[in-house]
C-alpha cells in the first residue's frame, strides 16, 4: 500500500463520518448526497490504486 492510495482511503473514511454528521444535523439532503460521491470516488480510487489487482 502506497501513500496515496493511503490518504485517498483515510480522506474517504472522513467523509463517511461527515455524512452521518450531516444526516444527524439534518443538513439539506443534495449535501449529503454531493460528500457521499465525494467519498465513494476517494474510497474507489485508494482501493483500484491498491497493488493487489496485478
Amino acid at each position: 500500500m502506497n501513500g496515496l492510495s493511503t490518504i485517498l482511503i483515510v480522506v474517504g473514511l472522513f467523509l463517511l463520518g461527515g455524512i452521518y454528521s450531516f444526516v444527524k444535523q439534518q443538513m439539506p439532503k443534495g449535501v449529503i448526497v454531493l460528500v457521499a460521491l465525494a467519498a465513494a470516488m476517494c474510497l474507489g480510487a485508494g482501493v483500484l490504486r491498491l497493488d493487489v489487482w496485478a
